[in-house]
């Protein structure tokens, strides 16, 4: 029996390898039944160029637990390891089996070596008091080998039997470590890690992994049906995806997988960190920000590429040349299939448009390469329903009617149809077009993209009397006279201080609304976007609401209310008034409402 010390830097790599190997001590198990897969995937090269002799035999991965003795036990029919083999991959830390085998055997089938047996394979000292590795070789004539070491530098290595071809890694199960002797705790992590891995995995008897999902097929051999029958497997509680997109790269480098477009009910239910990363199938994580664009986080799915490693690190991923490929090009087969989608089946698309906006309005925030392809397929909703348009659909049917002084198009949209109906129509009886951004992102959106089309201005259409939504124009004359228009302003003098309240009288049409309350847009929109917006967003929230009062002085309603000989009651069908414009503006809360429904009653 060969008696030894592992041959390491410091003699204290052992805790450190307990420690800090890996943030989450489960990963012991996705490394070992890596490699586990990878002698396999090996001995299965080796069989098809002639290397390896004989029959292969079932070629599974057994993973066996014993309360009682307090084993994990994984089993390979890989290529096993002589003596020598053991010595050299177990006995220098970091020395990594699958790299070289991949130098010596390039271009047979290398894509399907997961791992780099080293570290990995010490992440067993994490929950182990000791390990025990009983190797034999493919190699005819070697005898199997016993290898034990508990957890200190010390090791031992001797010939033992064993009946069959592969490797048996045996992991007496720490104290701190006991959680990992429960049956669905260990069934629970297989499950995470080993899901698609591509060698049959079996546990309690049953074999737990889909070694063919999805994303390993060409979308030739898959049916829609298929497509979804996948999905429901990542995510068996979602509905149905709107649509996906099946990736397959091999060249300027290796990227599988296949995105989903989920349902979005509400703007608010958006979820994030729903893409699974893979690496030859061995799941990595599902924290793929910087590999997938930001916007495109809100995708479902998986992505699979063994340019990235098991051991992937944030400042990796970030320097990484490959990566940014991936990014890059995941952004164009996004932008790509919208495109399609929008040119052949355009009914569909805008039918799928309050999921699908999302992705388009935040991808033409952050990418100016998605932009410009987004561009030609984003779409405006009208706020009569079934009616989209795209920016050159509206500038078209708009730019007669919708340019202002500085010769932009002025886009007139509303954030709250049912709330702003009454300026909405005010709108439209002007010829006016009016579409609808209504979803959380929406304000936001009109701030980018006023930046990025320079020759478009956003107007909400509470920012001003329907009249002056495009220019001020000067207002006909009022039927009122000079000593009425400044008895009306005294009138409708706002006593409270929670609002900048401003009072002007001009002479609409006689069917516009006696009152219209109005908002100024750009305060309007610092306010709205002030819970966002850091300290400046503080800033104007402290802010009064800013508001003008537009009294049309040729609604009639001003001769009754100017003969009224009673000054309280005077006084109460004006405040009526100010608080039915405010109403509508959403500005009348509490005990103001109260007030209001109370002096509505009394004057009734």
């Amino acid at each position: 029996m060969q008696k030894g010390s592992i041959r390491v830097q410091t003699e204290n790599i052992f805790p450190i390898i307990k420690k800090f190997l890996y943030s989450e001590h489960d990963i012991f198990l996705r490394e070992l039944v890596s490699n586990a897969v990878d002698a396999t995937q090996k001995i299965k090269t080796l069989s098809s160029i002639g290397e390896a002799k004989g029959e292969m035999g079932e070629l599974r991965i057994d993973v066996v637990l014993d309360k009682e003795a307090k084993t994990i036990t994984i089993s390979d029919k890989g290529v096993g390891m002589t003596a020598e083999e053991v010595d050299k991959y177990l006995n220098q830390v970091a020395f990594s089996g699958a790299e070289e085998f991949l130098n010596k055997y390039k271009g047979q089938n290398e894509n399907n070596i997961i791992g780099h047996f080293g570290l990995g394979f010490y992440s067993s000292f994490m929950v182990s008091s000791k390990v025990v590795v009983v190797s034999k070789s493919f190699r005819e004539g070697a005898p199997a080998v016993r290898w034990e070491c508990d957890g200190s530098p010390e090791f031992s290595l001797e010939e033992t039997e064993k009946a069959e071809r592969g490797t048996d890694i045996i992991l007496h199960i720490n104290e701190e470590s006991t959680e990992f002797l429960d049956e669905s705790r260990l069934r629970t992590i297989l499950e995470k890690f080993c899901k698609f891995l591509p060698v049959a995995i079996f546990y309690e008897g049953q074999q737990i992994n889909n070694t063919t999902p999805a994303w390993t097929k060409k979308p030739s051999e898959l049916t829609d049906q298929d497509y979804l029958d996948f999905y429901k497997s990542l995510y068996p509680f979602n509905d149905a995806p709107l649509f996906w997109i099946h990736l397959n790269v091999d060249y300027p480098f290796n990227l599988t997988g296949i995105l989903y477009f989920p349902k979005i009910k509400q703007s608010y239910e958006i979820q994030k960190d729903k893409i699974q990363l893979y690496s030859n199938q061995v799941f990595v994580t599902d924290e793929v920000k910087d590999i997938v664009p930001e916007f495109l986080l809100l995708l479902h799915g998986v992505i699979d590429s063994p340019d990235i490693p098991l051991n992937v690190s944030r400042s990796y991923l970030q320097g990484d040349p490959n990566v940014r490929k991936i990014n890059s090009h995941i952004t164009k087969k996004v932008a790509d299939k919208l495109e399609e989608i929008f040119n052949k089946d355009r009914k569909s698309f805008e039918e799928k448009w309050d999921s699908i906006g999302l992705f388009v309005k935040y991808g033409m925030m952050m990418d100016d390469k998605f932009l410009e392809k987004a561009n030609r397929f984003h779409v405006f909703e009208d706020v009569d329903a079934g009616k989209f348009y795209t920016m050159d659909e509206y500038r078209t049917a708009t730019e007669s009617t919708q340019k202002n002084k500085d010769g932009k198009l002025v886009i007139l949209y509303t954030s709250n149809p049912i709330q702003q109906d009454s300026y909405v129509q005010a709108a439209k009886a002007n010829g006016y077009a009016v579409v609808k951004l209504e979803t959380l992102i929406d304000a936001s959106f009109i701030n980018q993209m006023e930046s990025k089309w320079s020759d478009i201005h956003f107007v909400r259409v509470d920012a001003d009397i329907a009249e002056n939504l495009i220019d001020k124009k000067e207002a006909a004359s009022s039927v009122l006279t000079a000593e009425e228009e400044t008895k009306i302003k005294e009138l409708f003098e706002y006593k409270g201080n929670d609002l900048d309240v401003k009072i002007e009288v001009k002479g609409l049409s006689p069917e516009s609304a006696p009152v219209v309350a109005t908002r100024p847009e750009f305060m309007r929109r610092m306010k709205d976007m002030a819970s966002v917006s850091g300290p400046m967003g503080q800033f104007y929230a402290n802010m009064p609401d800013e508001v003008i009062l537009t009294v049309n002085g040729n609604h009639k309603i001003y001769q009754s209310i100017l003969s009224e000989e009673n000054t309280g009651r005077q006084e109460k069908q004006v405040k009526n008034l100010t608080d039915l414009a405010l109403l509508s503006q959403g500005l009348l809360k509490g005990n103001a409402l109260t007030s209001f429904i109370n002096r509505s009653v009394e004057l009734m």
